[in-house]
């Protein structure tokens, strides 16, 4: 992911801005990446800043009039309709595109972070007052990895950028592994390195003199908590504002924009009440190789009902060929926090980006709005790994259920987006800028205000849901069309009917129990699974594991180094691969956790 680097220090220049140059070098993924660096050798300041070319934020430093002030900044803000205009009102003179108008904002307005709406982090000098101050948005999607060590504080936005310049710490965090295990992610501000922790969301920490002062924050959680929820009706007319109001901001740029159409209800949302000029607006949709899946039906007919071109980018052979490679690079350029199960959505996102730069997506609506918790502890398979790793992944069920009090749109927004929708979003982001209206500040804030009435966990069965209704006012026609899930699909049948295709899908891939796998090994010659695979889905890796991927699978985690690490139980580790291989066990999950776990290994840790 795009983003800063540095080194706050007292080492003399000749020692730290080849440090910096390294750090800097870790994040250039490619020939659309471009980088600058900034020092001020006498704050003991070394930071640089890597950007997609043509980004809203392109990485190059940022001034006031006077100097005086200096900034680097990645991500993006979606500013409030006329703040801009206000501060050359005042005189301040800045680029009609881009960041550089937050320079100003911090000159005229002691909350300047908390105006901030987006996903960024940046780094922000002042001679005057001989402090710099670095920071990161509200949720710490935009997140920043650090080290405090004795000759210097290292920070970026990627791990590997400081494990390039300190191979000392590439060494697993014992209690982080346990909880990427558990929970798929690891938990609190922890990562997966020993040493290396994230800074909290909403941080603005300063420093003097090349060194530490204070940890702050600009803003808590308590601040949204607080507030009285509405009645019903208030609250969608609430919601309907904001979201009408601000989703403008989301299409405002030079670059180019696409939509990634689904058959759900979040994308629908917001092509309802875009309303983009007939051929403008290229949408797309994700595909697989047995047939087209729900989500490409319906987002066909929901572009030809808002008049936009639409295409499918399906995964099929050619991504399977080339499987090895895009595992070793999804755990490669998410630091590990993105599973090989992931590595499609590199495929499929390198490929949207030459359709357009910019993705606008309908991620976190459900999760939001619907109070969606999409993560939670699991049991590993028997005799996988060792008893004192088994120690560990318990005390991540523990950490989780401790952590999962409180409001829940608190644990979703400042908790589940940073650490479990972070591997994914990282992966996009190294490809094009993803932007999603569901994490605008103002309809954040407005979610906490639902009423009990309001919060619905699934709209399978509530064709009257807030979204719905703003579906139909914004675009009737698009209401018309019924959901993937069968959501407004006509009759109960109908619905029922997706229902089940839905579930047998779910049955023949990851979620297939033992004893189905054992029917099926013996049914295989009459390939049921093509009755329901690429029905919901476009990648199916129980069977892929099986097929196509069966000779990576056994040459991964059947060699001596995987047997060897020492969490793990050789045996169990040859039983499940073997059991899956053969087809007459479902270890998916599984597979994907060893494969993700020694890929981290051998990318990061063995090179020590």
């Amino acid at each position: 992911m795009p983003g800063i680097v540095g080194l706050i220090t007292k080492l003399p220049r000749e020692r730290a801005e080849p440090l910096l140059l390294q750090m800097v070098a870790a994040l250039c993924h490619g020939c659309t990446y471009e980088s600058a660096t900034w020092i001020d050798e006498d704050s003991g300041v070394y930071v640089g800043c890597v950007a997609r070319k043509d980004s809203f934020s392109n990485g190059k430093p940022i001034y006031n009039e006077t100097k005086e002030l200096g900034l680097l900044f990645s991500g993006e803000d979606f500013p409030e309709s006329g703040s801009t205009q206000r501060l050359k009102e005042r005189g301040h003179i800045f680029d009609v595109v881009g960041p550089s108008y937050i320079v100003h904002q911090y000159e005229e307005d002691p909350n300047w972070l908390a105006c901030l709406n987006g996903r960024f982090q940046g780094f922000l000098t002042d001679k005057k007052r001989a402090t710099a101050t670095l920071f990161n948005d509200r949720y710490g999607l935009h997140r920043i990895y650090y080290h405090e060590g004795n000759e210097a504080f290292y920070f970026a936005a990627e791990a590997k950028a400081i494990l390039k310049v300190r191979p000392e710490l590439r060494v697993a965090d014992s209690q982080g592994l346990g909880e990427f295990i558990s929970c798929g992610c690891v938990l609190e501000n922890r990562s997966l390195f020993k040493n290396i922790h994230l800074l909290p969301p909403a941080s603005a920490w300063i420093f003097r003199n090349g060194s530490l002062e204070s940890k702050g924050s600009y803003f808590n959680p308590a601040e949204w908590e607080n507030q009285s929820p509405l009645d019903p009706e208030s609250y969608y007319q609430a919601l309907k504002e904001v979201f009408t109001h601000n989703l403008s901001r989301y299409f405002r740029g030079p670059g180019k924009v696409g939509v990634s159409l689904t058959g759900g209800l979040d994308t629908r949302m917001i092509m309802a009440w875009w309303k983009a000029s007939p051929g403008t607006l290229p949408c797309y949709s994700f595909g697989g190789m047995y047939r087209d899946c729900e989500d490409v039906i319906l987002a066909r007919r929901v572009a030809k009902a808002c008049r936009q071109p639409h295409e499918v980018i399906e995964v099929g052979n050619d991504f399977l060929s080339s499987f090895p490679s895009y595992a070793e690079r999804t755990v490669y350029l998410t630091d590990g926090c993105a599973s090989v199960n992931r590595t499609a959505d590199l495929y499929v996102n390198e490929r949207a980006k030459s359709i357009a730069p910019i993705r606008v997506t309908g991620n976190y609506g459900s999760e939001v709005l619907r109070r969606l918790v999409a993560f939670k502890p699991s049991e590993p398979a028997h005799g996988l790994f060792t008893q004192e790793a088994l120690s560990l992944i318990r005390a991540a069920k523990e950490n989780y259920k401790d952590l999962r009090q409180g409001h829940a749109v608190s644990f979703i927004a400042f908790r589940q987006l940073p650490w479990h929708h972070y591997g994914i979003l990282s992966l996009e982001e190294t490809q094009l800028s993803m932007r999603s209206p569901f994490i605008d500040n103002d309809l954040v804030q407005t979610a906490f205000r639902a009423p009990d009435s309001a919060i619905v966990s699934s709209d399978l069965f509530a064709d009257n849901t807030d979204c719905m209704r703003l579906i139909a006012e914004g675009d009737a026609a698009l209401k018309g069309i019924r959901t993937d899930r069968g959501l407004n699909g006509g009759s109960a049948l109908a619905r029922a009917r997706l229902e089940f295709t839905f579930k047998a899908e779910y049955a023949y891939d990851y979620g297939m129990p033992q004893w189905l796998a054992r029917i099926d090994h013996v049914l295989s010659p009459l390939h049921l699974e093509r009755l329901f695979l690429g029905r919901h889905k476009f990648y199916h890796y129980r069977v892929w594991y099986q097929t196509a991927l069966s000779n990576y699978v056994r040459e991964m985690l059947l060699d001596s180094r995987t047997l060897s690490r020492p969490y793990l139980e050789r045996t169990g580790v040859e039983a499940i691969v073997r059991g899956h291989l053969k087809g007459d066990r479902n270890y998916t999950t599984e597979i994907h956790k060893l494969l993700t776990l020694e890929l981290l290994h051998r990318v990061f840790l063995d090179s020590r």
